[in-house]
């Protein structure tokens, strides 16, 4: 039973008449009674007495009525349904996002959105890329805000990504340090100076990623998140790399220094989502947020 017809069918029964039914749906009248017929057809019942002026319901007729009624009526709420979604009146997203990126970067995009979309649920989970990158596999997010080292690849098979920043790392230094005036700097002339990293050893903290070959750091102190970081900075505990993405994060009591063009490292940032599957309205249109967030942080 075609939805098409269950239509005819309930407008007939709503008109008890097929010239007036015809008349609605602008059917011919032939149409309409060539359309009831098969559906009776179908049935195996006659769904309609003809009396001289107009028709009324048989027995089945009436059952097979209530049954039209609640099909259309389902198949208008779907029909509803996948409007919302494609007009963005519904839905949800779920974003995650590497720390320094949510310091302003993804925090600006999803406020944007948030205008724009209201209707539209979102959520923000903070991780490191490898566990990022996890959640996406797993179905847990529809979009994650990643980073590669410039001498390292993400898996572009599993993962199809759109290029957003190549971030600079800064080095943050007290105001009282002897190279806070300078506005760039060597990292040899930092070897004498204590560095505040998250991970004394890991090889995937940000400092052993992309320091160059042959730069040992000594590293007193451990902090995981860039509040730590930076306060102990500020503090005169020692110094840190700081990604460009955090700088909106650190305290007015430090200063930013660029690093020279021979020591300079940067970090390729991507939004991920799962290569082969299509993206859907709400991460297509974050996407756009997220392009004029990146280029309003310059």
């Amino acid at each position: 039973m075609q939805p098409d017809t269950l239509h005819v069918f309930r407008t007939v029964a709503e008109h008890g008449s097929i010239t007036a039914a015809a008349r609605t749906l602008r059917y011919t009248q032939s149409a309409v009674s060539r359309q009831i017929a098969a559906l009776e057809a179908e049935a195996g019942s006659a769904l309609f007495d003809r009396l001289p002026r107009g028709v009324v319901l048989t027995e089945p007729g009436r059952c097979l009525l209530g049954h039209a009624e609640a099909v259309l009526d389902r198949l208008d709420v779907a029909r509803r349904d996948l409007a919302a979604l494609r007009d963005l009146t519904a839905g949800r997203l779920r974003v995650g996002a590497f720390p320094t990126a949510v310091a302003a970067l993804v925090p600006r995009a999803l406020s944007a959105f948030r205008s724009a979309h209201p209707e539209v649920a979102l959520s923000l989970v903070e991780g490191l890329t490898p566990g990022l990158l996890d959640r996406l596999l797993a179905g847990d997010a529809d979009v994650v805000v990643v980073s590669a080292a410039a001498d390292r690849s993400l898996d572009g098979e599993r993962f199809d990504l759109h290029h957003l920043v190549d971030e600079v790392l800064l080095v943050a230094v007290p105001r009282t340090h002897r190279l806070a005036r300078r506005r760039t700097v060597r990292l040899r002339e930092l070897a004498d100076d204590a560095f505040i990293a998250g991970s004394a050893t890991a090889e995937e903290s940000l400092l052993r990623a992309t320091l160059p070959a042959g730069f040992r750091p000594r590293i007193d102190i451990v902090a995981a998140e860039w509040t730590g970081k930076l306060g102990c900075v500020a503090a005169g505990l020692g110094v840190a790399l700081v990604p460009a993405l955090a700088v909106r994060a650190a305290p007015s009591d430090l200063a930013l220094l660029r690093l020279h063009p021979d020591d300079a490292a940067v970090r390729r940032v991507f939004a991920a989502t799962l290569a082969g599957r299509r993206r859907p309205p709400t991460v297509r249109r974050f996407l756009t947020h997220l392009d004029r967030a990146t280029t309003g942080l310059g």
